[in-house]
Order: C-alpha cells, then structure tokens, then sequence
C-alpha cells in the first residue's frame, strides 16, 4: 500500500460541538507515516474499514507528527466500547503516549524540543474525550488511568505550567457533567413509572369542572410548539454513549452474558415512555368525551397539531399522536369518524405509511434535515426523528453487519455508519428550541392523568356501543372485571374500618387507669 503524506498540527483548534464532524463523506482521514507496515488497519479511499484493536488504538494516539481527524476520534471512541472497557481503553492510550515521550526525550535536541507540542496533542485527544464522551470516567478505573496519562503529560511543561492549568480545568469541567448528569439521572429514577401506572379509575360521567386539553390549549400550533418543547428537552439528555449501548447490550446477550458494567440507559427508556405517554393521552382525551359532537372536535384538532408538528419537523409527537388515534378503543368510534373531516388525517398517515420501510417517512425526515443544514433560523433547525424507529435502524444495521471480519479484524466500516446515524441525530438535538415556554400548557401534557387500556375500551364502549360478537364479549368481560375491582375495593375499604375501629378501641383501653 502506497504511503500518504503526513500532516503536522502545530496548533490545536478548540474542540467542536460535532459541527465539523462526519460530512457526507469521511475523506479527510489523516494517516501515520508507517512506512512498509501498513497493513494493518485496511485503507478504502482514504479511510479505514477494518483492522485489529491495538491497530485502530495507535491510530487513535497522537504522535510527534500526525493528530487524528476528528471524525475518527468520535468514530472509535464510540465504538470501541463495544470492544473494550473505557478504563481498559485508557490504560493502552497511556502505555503509547509514555512510550513516545520516553522517545523524544531520548531523541535528538531537535526532537526534545517537540515535548510541548506532542503535550498539547495529547491534551487535545483528551479533551475531545472527556467532552464527549463524559461517562467513560464515571469510574474510579478511568479516573485513575486519566489522572496518570495527565501527570506523565504534565511533565513534558514543568517551567512555566501552561500544560498543568488546561489539565486542571478539563478535569473540573468533566467532574461537573459527571455530577449534572447524574443528578438528571436520580430524578428520573425517582419519577419513573411505567405507562400503565398511571391509568385513572373511570367515572361513567367525567365531571363538569374536569379539564380537558382544549380548555388547556385550543390552538393545535401552539400545542405543537410546546410538544416541540418537551422532545427537544428529553432529547437533550440522550447521549452517544446511551445510543451505543443498544449495541453493546445486545453482544451481551447474543454472547450468552451480562455486562455488569453497562449504564441503564434510564434517557432512553424516558423517552420512549414519553411517547407512549403522549398516545395514551391523546386516547384518553378522545375516548373520555361523552357527547359525539365534542368527541368529533377533540379528534380533528389532534389531527391538526399532528400537522403543525408535522411542519415543524416534530415527527417523533406526530407519530405518538397518530398511534393514538389509531389505537383500537378510538379507531372503533365509526360514528365519531364519520362526522371527521378525515382528509388531512390521510395525508398524515401517507406519511407514516409504513410500508416499503417507511419510505415516505424517510423521505419526509431527509427533507427536513436538508432544510435544517442551510436553515438561518432555530425554527427551521427544527429536526425530531421518530425515536422508535431511529433505534431500530441502528438495530438493523448492527445485526446485518458483523462486528469483525473472517480474519478477525474489526469491520470499521459498519462503526462509520452508525456513527454517522447517531452524529445527525446529536445534532438535531442541539437545536436551542426558538418557541416560547408555557408552563401551564406543559403541566397539562406531562401531569394528566391517562386511562388504561381497559379503561379506553370502557370509555370507548360507553360511547358507541359494541357491534359484533367479539365486541360485545369484550366489553362483557370489562364490565365483569370492572365489578370486580369494586368489589375489591369495597372489601378493602370495609376492612380498613374494622382495623381502624379496633385500633381505637385498644388506644382506648391501654388509656385507661
């Protein structure tokens, strides 16, 4: 293999947020001068597509001459997880960096004299690392190993301390996203429900000063914009790491293993509730309406903020609120959907058509990801993927492609493609959201209680009665469970007064002389 020329940075540009990472292609990747022993990694036009793990680390190092493209950095760093543990990761990029300062320092004066700029690559690697990648030294593993490749650094500076400060304050910044994200975790935790928790025991007449969304909020743009502002939130704290984790998890259990060491990745389980949330809710507010000619309302103007987000570019509401409506206690209501204007509602699902692998969906998404890239305003940055199915197709493409090659080498190629997958969606979720905040708006969407799956059929049944046979078992056998819980509770609450009256009358008795 022909070599390629070497590039020297003499200094280093500040650490971006992705903006520069991952184009459309990933020719810029800078290679080593590594003379006849290239053979490993494997080259395709310029880039690397395969090649062993101690191969792909040193082109992770920096040396006296070369620094590695940034695309490259974020693509392996992401990837070798699935290969090796963080602190592991560590302790081999130290081994190679004390080995290279071990040479300079016994090098020619001339080579001595490139310490301090061999120094501020290392730094460089490390900052980019500790910024994007915060949760890799969440353990006491890979803060020891940093705090060590950080000493033997600090050593190539010792006159006047520059090198000492930038460590310093990397250190400080990364103890604080470690500190903010884990405080963003215990809260979650704290709150974390499941869907069906929070069903609500159905009353046969909703009362009179019960809200509903429209008393909330009857203008389908403004409730778009605020469903824009809870997506961007929860997205907000979705991480790469989190996103790579679904491959690493599903080695584990391919591998017939658990790995102990793997976060719960508790944003992406937030997230995805929050959708099933949002189409529950849109359920519940149709199927809780008891006059038909309300019920028609409630239903088209979900369909209309179904259409705002669908022209914001909140495609992942937008699907959230066609599933509600399509979820069967709301498609059953015929009378209800006869009196809707369903035109609108058929373009909607046009665009989630599933079939063909959603092509109209991804053809729709693309279009507003090419909006986003030459946007000059937030509101047209504005890109909110359907979670469920951005997930899957990370899925699809671990599962299709193998993670090594029958020679035993990494298949990099399958890493540059993921890591471009997840490097689009980082950036969308960057996006400041341009929209202002209404807290009483969003008080409503994230508080409201919502039904069951058998209270929506409940609800459903109370409103147009069953039709056929299957319907009329059903709703049969609801009401007979629904007799039930009554029962029980009545039973409950019976026995709560005998054990309070017991209570009493023993506090009575030890009162007495």
């Amino acid at each position: 293999m022909p070599r390629l020329q070497a590039v020297r940075y003499e200094t280093m540009p500040q650490t971006p947020i992705f903006s520069s990472m991952l184009g459309s292609s990933c020719s810029g990747q800078v290679q080593p001068d590594m003379g006849e022993r290239c053979v490993d990694p494997v080259y395709q036009d310029g880039n690397i597509v395969s090649g062993s793990l101690e191969a792909l680390i040193e082109r992770l190092v920096p040396t006296m001459d070369y620094y590695p493209d940034r695309t490259y950095i974020f693509t392996f760093l992401l990837s070798s997880r699935v290969f090796i543990h963080p602190h592991e990761l560590l302790a081999k990029v130290g081994q190679i960096c004390i080995k290279q300062k071990q040479q300079l320092e016994t090098g020619t004066e001339a080579e001595k004299a490139k310490l301090k700029s061999f120094a501020a690559k290392i730094i460089q690697l490390l900052k980019e690392w500790t910024e994007t990648f915060p949760y890799d030294f969440q353990d006491e593993k890979s803060m020891k190993e940093l705090k060590e490749i950080a000493h033997r650094i600090t050593q190539c500076d010792e006159e006047n301390g520059t090198v000492k400060k930038i460590i310093s304050q990397m250190t400080q910044n990364l103890l604080m996203a470690l500190s903010a994200r884990s405080q963003y975790q215990e809260i979650r935790e704290k709150f974390r429900q499941p869907v069906t928790d929070k069903g609500t025991i159905l009353k046969n007449k909703p009362q009179s000063t019960q809200k509903d969304i429209l008393s909330v909020c009857c203008d389908p743009l403004i409730l778009a914009q605020q469903l824009t502002h809870i997506e961007l939130e929860r997205v907000s704290n979705i991480y790469p790491e989190d996103l790579m984790q679904i491959v690493s998890h599903m080695d584990s259990l391919d591998n017939h293993k658990c790995r102990g060491d793997v976060t719960k990745t508790y944003n992406l389980e937030a997230y995805d509730n929050w959708f099933n949330c949002l189409s529950m809710l849109v359920a519940t507010e149709i199927c809780r309406v008891v006059k038909k000619k309300q019920r028609t309302r409630m239903v088209e103007f979900f369909i209309d903020v179904a259409r705002e987000c669908f022209n914001i570019g909140n495609f992942n509401s937008m699907m959230a609120i066609i599933s509600g409506m399509n979820l069967s206690p709301v498609a059953r209501l015929k009378k209800t959907w006869s009196k809707v204007k369903t035109a609108k509602f058929d373009v909607l699902e046009h665009h989630m058509d599933p079939s063909s692998n959603f092509c109209n969906y991804r053809t729709a998404l693309q279009g507003a990801a090419q909006r986003s890239q030459t946007a000059n305003s937030n509101r047209e940055k504005i890109v909110i993927p359907v979670f469920n199915l951005f997930i899957k197709d990370i899925y699809f493409l671990h599962k299709i492609h193998t993670n090594r090659l029958p020679n035993g080498q990494i298949n990099f190629k399958k890493f540059w493609e993921i890591s471009r997958q997840i490097h689009d969606f980082l950036t969308w979720k960057q996006v400041e959201c341009p929209f202002e905040k209404d807290k009483k708006i969003q008080s409503y969407l994230l508080t409201a209680p919502i039904y069951s799956e058998e209270a929506l059929f409940i609800a459903s049944f109370e409103s147009e009665g069953p039709e056929n046979h299957m319907e009329k078992d059903s709703w049969k056998t609801l009401r007979y469970k629904a007799s039930l819980a009554h029962g029980a509770f009545a039973d409950i609450h019976r026995h709560a007064i005998a054990l309070y009256a017991l209570l009493c009358t023993q506090l009575t008795v030890f009162s007495e002389p």
